[in-house]
């Protein structure tokens, strides 16, 4: 298949090996003993069921708590943010054991800058004496960075068959699709407008939305070592992994899983009042003014009211009961939509 990277994973100074007996590791550093190494996870998928190397932790249901009604003022679209549930929130209804690997990974306090700034300004304060603890020091420093990369580091291997893996593989060429877009935003907040003076100064919309550039890659959590693409979706405080038995949501040092049976995904055009540069894919299926009167026609009171473009984007929304809140626009409805199906490939 199109997504497998290898059945040989580094981690540090440690090679990890799979085979038909389990994982193998060796080191290629002397000094490192075999029980440093990082833990390593097996995953198999396949149309029968998926199977780990551990039994996953139990599930705990927790209430979800509804969002806050927005509120609005004459004059001013007050926006609602659709950050969703907290993170700790989602850990609490799907524990696992990948995910506690994941938190203390992320938690564990690198070495080597510390013991490479101490060697630095030892070597400069003795100088020209201290020039000789440069010959110890820095093979010290590159043990540490080697030691803190395999201690920040959580290996899984993927064994991926059958119709799982045509579906993953159908789910990374939506993403790479997508990914191909001109025009990729994260949505980040949204209010309807409720007035007909918010409708005026608004181009006339019925509903305001702010969005801000986001990211698709193929590359998976910083302390995850993986032998698979991992397709990506990156916001400006959390990302999105697609993985072949599950995806997962990283908020800074937290992450939490987001099962594909409970995803709700969902995807259709959305007709756009472009305010800034115009997507080269996109297309524009009408025009409004900046201030508009009650019959959509340009308000005289308003000096440099320039005629908007109303474009036509695609809007993805992902979305758990309970909690997890996500959307996206794309420059073209095709990719999605494209998106969209792979994701929903995956929960079937």
């Amino acid at each position: 298949m199109g997504f497998y990277l290898g059945t040989s994973l580094t981690a540090g100074p440690f090679r990890l090996n799979l085979s038909p007996s389990g994982i193998g590791i060796s080191a290629g550093v002397p000094g490192f003993r075999i029980g440093t190494g990082p833990r390593g996870n097996v995953v198999r998928v396949s149309g029968l069921g998926t199977y780990y190397s551990g039994p996953p932790r139990p599930l705990a249901a927790v209430p979800h708590e509804p969002y806050p009604p927005a509120l609005a003022q004459p004059g001013d679209v007050v926006l609602r943010e659709l950050d969703g549930a907290s993170v700790q929130h989602l850990v609490a209804v799907h524990p696992s054991d990948i995910v506690s690997q994941l938190r203390a990974a992320t938690r564990r306090v690198p070495l080597w800058p510390f013991a490479a700034g101490a060697t630095a300004l030892l070597a400069l304060l003795t100088i020209p004496f201290g020039l000789a603890l440069l010959v110890p020091g820095v093979p010290a420093v590159v043990w540490l960075y080697l030691r803190d990369r395999a201690r920040r580091s959580v290996v899984v291997f993927y064994q991926v068959d059958g119709e799982p893996a045509a579906c993953f593989e159908r789910l990374a060429a939506a993403h790479q699709f997508s990914a191909q877009a001109h025009r990729a935003w994260h949505v980040e907040a949204r209010s309807g407008t409720l007035t007909p003076y918010q409708q005026k100064v608004n181009a006339g919309a019925h509903t305001v939305v702010r969005h801000v550039p986001g990211r698709l890659t193929t590359g998976g959590p910083p302390v995850l070592v993986t032998n698979v693409l991992v397709p990506s979706l990156h916001t400006r405080t959390r990302s999105v992994y697609f993985l072949p038995d599950r995806a997962l949501l990283r908020q800074g040092s937290e992450y939490a899983e987001l099962p594909y049976a409970s995803l709700r995904v969902s995807a259709a055009p959305q007709r756009f009042i472009e305010g800034g540069a115009v997507p080269r894919d996109s297309r524009v299926v009408d025009t409004t003014w900046q201030y508009t009167n009650v019959r959509g026609g340009p308000d005289r009171r308003f000096k440099n009211n320039r005629q908007l473009p109303v474009m036509l984007y695609g809007r993805l929304t992902l979305s758990t009961p309970q909690g997890f809140y996500m959307a996206w626009d794309f420059s073209r409805p095709e990719a999605a939509e494209a998106l969209a199906d792979g994701i929903r490939r995956m929960a079937r």
